[in-house]
């Protein structure tokens, strides 16, 4: 039986049905964030039907009220459905004349599902995710030559990607590469994880926690000069290339898988304040553990250290870390909203 929060009618943006404008970057949140959820529940209705043979499909209205249709279904080797590409079948074409204009497709990918049979499957790749390994799994390469063959047969400029959760971190990934490749794609990424703890959660005092900050910075430019890492051309710099990408980031400083790309552009903004550019250029597109990689002869590009984002905060006071995390914020309609742009210079 389908939960509350899984069924359009009752906890999905019913008011932008009659309403929606390509032009309002809410309006675009709201319907970007559904179809990620209308993944979600495509699974959910899949395994629904492989205990109820008359279990209703609850995913389509995710889609539907927007004009949009289910192009393709992403399946793993697990038969699960962890991605779609979804279709726009109709938008006014005065839109086609404006900017943004409307993308031809929607590539999704729904986050970690806790309460499944597939929940192991998905907690092996959040563990993948932790060791930056989630390139080399078949789910995410399944994933990329869908995106790569869509763009290849529409173009860039006609395809969006977004995920939440785990699915955020497969959307960034195949963003990245796509930018590799010249194509730079729409992106949205709903609570991407941060591969650190949030600084702010275990030092109260802002002055101590900009001076462990600093000192951080610091280490990580010494030892990157140290190894020779930092490369003085910026057309062999791939973390400078990346910073034409611009992905719209939806984070919640009360959700500790995200709230650190708080802490992070904040940190890049508080070190060119005091002068300290220089270093953080080099430190921000560096762990600790990357530098390690970085000197024993093996290459370890972070995926969760971005050049470039616009990103948009959740202030309102969640009441649990379900609800941090959840999607459902991002469309829910309040003015506790903060968004910055932190673009690498």
């Amino acid at each position: 039986m389908a939960l509350q929060r899984e069924l359009f009618h009752a906890s999905g943006p019913l008011h932008l049905l009659n309403s929606f404008d390509w032009r309002n970057t809410f309006h675009r949140r709201s319907l970007v964030a559904s179809l990620v959820q209308g993944v979600k529940i495509l699974e959910k209705d899949r395994q629904r039907r492989s205990i109820q043979q008359d279990a209703h499909a609850h995913a389509p209205p995710w889609w539907e009220g927007f004009h949009f249709q289910l192009n393709h279904v992403l399946v793993d080797d697990k038969n699960s459905y962890f991605g779609a590409i979804f279709e726009l079948k109709y938008a006014n074409p005065l839109f086609y004349q404006s900017t943004p204009t409307p993308p031809k497709y929607v590539i999704a990918f729904r986050g970690t599902i806790t309460r499944s049979i597939t929940r192991s499957d998905d907690m092996k790749l959040n563990i993948k995710l932790i060791f930056n390994k989630l390139e080399k799994t078949s789910r995410f390469q399944k994933a990329f030559e869908a995106v790569w063959n869509t763009v290849m047969m529409v173009g860039p400029t006609n395809v969006w990607l977004a995920g939440h959760s785990l699915g955020a971190s497969m959307a960034m990934l195949a963003g990245r590469n796509m930018m590799k490749a010249r194509c730079n794609l729409e992106t949205y990424l709903f609570n991407p994880p941060f591969l650190s703890l949030p600084i702010e959660k275990m030092i109260k005092n802002e002055t101590l926690e900009f001076g462990v900050r600093i000192a951080g910075s610091l280490l990580k430019a010494g030892i990157a000069k140290a190894i020779n890492i930092y490369r003085k051309d910026p057309e062999e710099d791939l973390f400078a290339a990346l910073s034409e990408w611009m992905p719209y980031m939806f984070v919640n400083p009360s959700d500790p898988i995200c709230a650190e790309y708080i802490g992070y552009f904040e940190h890049r903004v508080k070190m060119e304040g005091i002068g300290a550019r220089s270093i953080e250029r080099t430190a921000t597109r560096h762990t600790m553990r990357s530098l390690v990689s970085g000197a024993v002869g093996r290459d370890s590009e972070p995926l969760h250290l971005l050049p470039t984002a616009y990103m948009t905060v959740n202030n309102r006071p969640s009441e649990n870390f379900k609800q941090a995390h959840g999607i459902h914020q991002w469309w829910q309609q309040h003015f506790q909203w903060q968004s910055m742009l932190y673009k690498f210079n």
